[in-house]
């Protein structure tokens, strides 16, 4: 399950942007918060604290994608034009 929960957590942003690892994911503190959001969601309509892991875990397979293609996407295109400057 792990391995296949690995593969889910690498995804291809927009303009060729380089894979995101959960790990990186799980260290900006804007996924921290959406976590936290979904977390609260999903507790609720549970009736039960469903616990960050497998709030994370949800909320990377169902919308890090997104997440990343959104937010990542100028960060690709700035490291790579500055990289055709030089």
């Amino acid at each position: 399950m792990k391995k296949i929960l690995s593969a889910l957590f690498n995804h291809q942003g927009a303009m060729g942007m380089a894979k995101v690892s959960r790990e990186e994911l799980l260290r900006d503190p804007r996924v921290i918060e959406e976590i936290k959001r979904h977390l609260w969601i999903e507790s609720e309509k549970a009736g039960h604290d469903i616990g960050f892991d497998k709030a994370a875990d949800d909320w990377i397979i169902k919308f890090s994608a997104g997440w990343v293609k959104h937010y990542m996407a100028d960060k690709s295109y700035k490291s790579s034009s500055s990289k055709k400057a030089r």
